[in-house]
């Protein structure tokens, strides 16, 4: 929760859960993304997705699910994935504001 509120302070993107959840996107509207110029990875990837889906005028329809917590093994959450995803929102904020996205 508290990275979806971090993403949607900084980016002011109306995305409930940024980072997850079930989202479909149009045909049109993958067309309209260079796929290729997508470079993140893990939950940055579904954070860019959403913030150049949104900024192109394109709604971002949520379909909520239910996460349940882990009961074995070990997380693959990483703190190279949670700097990537923090250092992410920023990059892509700033690269909208200057037009570099």
């Amino acid at each position: 929760k508290a990275a979806s509120l971090y993403t949607r302070v900084i980016t002011g993107m109306p995305v409930h859960d940024p980072t997850g959840g079930f989202k479909c996107f149009r045909r049109v509207e993958l067309e309209s993304l260079d796929l290729d110029a997508i470079r993140s990875g893990g939950y940055s990837f579904q954070i860019e997705m959403n913030f150049k889906t949104w900024l192109k005028g394109f709604r971002v329809k949520e379909i909520p699910i239910v996460f349940t917590d882990r009961t074995v093994g070990k997380s693959t959450m990483s703190r190279k994935i949670v700097y990537e995803a923090i250092g992410m929102v920023w990059k892509l904020k700033l690269r909208s504001l200057f037009g570099t996205l």
